[in-house]
């Protein structure tokens, strides 16, 4: 299968009629066929009002047909085969074994979803018998289970084409809860959109659905996604991007006559803090580990480490020595697109031209188009405390080194800190100490908090969270990654005084579910 420049509207497979879009690779410059068309407003309220007239078939769906509809899923994004491989590469300029990765985990991450789904405790079904001769009130008979939100509409991201976009966390979750979505593409890489929303409608048809399950859309500017927040039937939204156009539509979305819940992932700069016992200890094997996670992917990653601070002294120094000597080897690579290159060479520029920073070391340089050339810099932590601006995320393979001249100005850089996805520690036994009195703070600014890693890398599984206080996400209660990311698009119903034939199946007196639910206060099967 290959792309051919058509919109996925319930059924309907169309071309759209608006401004042209084109994909390119960013690793030589050239255009790749086919070319899509915008999709129009009609389409937008098409495909919305289409998700809107499934949503009540679909979210009373049995638990195992949702199941085994997220596992077909799967099942055709695999059966893609090398298509599907080729045109990600092509329009990413990320390397094969990178693609083949992130195809595995968007899979397992369907398959992990139908799990959830299977295990019904989402449901979250609570039951508070009636009382009728209680005094001085009888108590009602109550039933709570939670319920899909309604339809949600989808944003992909640029720096996954696979695991954050059309079938990624967003779509996943999003569906395991019963809602219906419409994906907007990301035009960076609209083929690898296009096959993954044929996989997806493919498996619509197989299962049987109501075509309004799934709808794939265009946007040659930002007319389409604007109409897609805004549109009434659409009741939550998902997007990962910057904190410019994450703020755009979070606004839209809650100036709306209806506002509804917006997540979005948007800016986090990961601080990795390394305490003095294990830099004195491990100086080499940090410095390249550092180097390392930060010119992956030629940074590429919302969870890159954008800060390393430590304390000023002989270890720092040694191992700034062995961060710039290994920096110096680390190759450019492609970024995504000529924009995100654009505004990289920009971020870094500007550190490089602030007064209190200075540049360490810069990876190799070449001339290939759109690449990144890895830097790193070095400031004091007065001047961040003084300048958010150092704050700011530089998207790409770009870090700031931070001096500090004792732990307590390394505990009041921590408390000045933005909201972040992650904020790690690097430590040895005699730092717990340090270690203990940091967590505190480090918890009320991060969504996950880790020892003797790197940050980039995310587990898809029950307990990771990714998510954090703004601006690394719009809502710290939530997480765009692991199981815990169907709540964000269900919601609680309580039934008083509902016959038995009229509940839902989760609810009622037989408990035909088998579900472990909360019965007067107790866990009860």
């Amino acid at each position: 299968m290959q792309p051919e420049g058509h919109h996925l509207i319930g059924r309907t497979i169309t071309q759209g009629s608006g401004a042209p879009i084109t994909a390119l690779n960013p690793a030589t410059g050239e255009s790749l066929t086919p070319t899509w068309s915008a999709s129009t407003l009609n389409d937008v309220d098409t495909a919305c009002r289409l998700a809107e007239e499934a949503l009540d078939t679909y979210r009373e769906t049995s638990l195992e047909d949702r199941a085994r509809f997220l596992e077909t899923v799967a099942e055709e994004i695999d059966a893609l085969g090398d298509a599907l491989t080729e045109r990600a590469v092509a329009e990413s300029g990320l390397p094969e074994a990178r693609i083949q990765g992130e195809r595995g985990r968007t899979c397992n991450q369907l398959r992990l979803f139908a799990r959830v789904v299977r295990d019904g405790n989402w449901l979250d079904a609570r039951i508070d018998p009636a009382q009728p001769e209680r005094a001085p009130m009888p108590r009602p008979d109550l039933r709570q289970r939670s319920i899909a939100l309604g339809p949600v509409a989808v944003f992909g991201a640029s720096n996954f084409p696979l695991a954050f976009s059309v079938a990624g966390g967003d779509t996943a979750s999003a569906l395991a809860a019963g809602c219906p979505v419409v994906v907007k593409a990301h035009n960076a890489h609209p083929g690898t959109c296009e096959l993954i929303g044929r996989a997806i409608a493919t498996a619509v048809n197989r299962c049987n659905l109501p075509e309004g399950v799934f709808s794939l859309l265009y946007d040659a500017d930002t007319e389409v996604g604007q109409a897609l927040v805004s549109h009434p039937a659409i009741k939550a939204a998902g997007f990962t991007g910057s904190r410019k156009g994450g703020l755009a539509l979070w606004n839209l979305a809650h100036t709306r006559a209806e506002p509804i819940p917006f997540y979005a992932e948007m800016s986090s700069i990961n601080p990795v803090f390394v305490l003095p016992e294990a830099l004195e200890a491990r100086t080499k094997a940090l410095a390249e580990g550092f180097v390392g996670s930060l010119n992956m992917g030629a940074g590429q990653f919302c969870t890159s480490p954008g800060l390393l601070i430590a304390r000023e002294g002989p270890a720092l120094n040694r191992f700034i020595e062995h961060a710039a000597q290994a920096l110096k080897e680390q190759p450019a690579h492609t970024m995504l697109t000529p924009g995100i290159h654009k505004s990289y060479e920009q971020g870094a520029a500007a550190l490089a031209g602030h007064p209190n920073v200075r540049e360490i070391a810069h990876g190799e340089t070449t001339s290939a188009p759109n690449a990144c050339k890895p830097r790193l810099f070095i400031t004091r932590a007065e001047a961040v405390l003084n300048d958010r601006a150092l704050q700011e995320e530089v998207f790409g393979a770009s870090s700031l080194i931070v001096e500090c001249a004792s732990q307590e100005e390394m505990h009041s850089l921590a408390r000045a800190l933005e909201g972040q996805l992650t904020a790690t520690l690097q430590m040895d036994e005699a730092d717990h100490d340090d270690a203990a009195k940091l967590l505190p703070t480090l918890e009320r600014r991060a969504g996950r908090v880790m020892a003797n890693g790197w940050p980039t890398g995310v587990e898809v599984c029950d307990a990771m969270v990714h998510g954090g206080p703004f601006p690394s996400t719009s809502d710290s209660r939530t997480t765009s990654v692991g199981t815990k990311a169907i709540e964000r698009f269900l919601r609680p119903v309580c039934y008083q005084d509902i016959p038995d034939a009229l509940l839902p199946t989760a609810l009622r007196e037989g408990n035909p579910l088998s579900l472990t639910r909360l019965v007067d206060g107790q866990r009860a099967r």
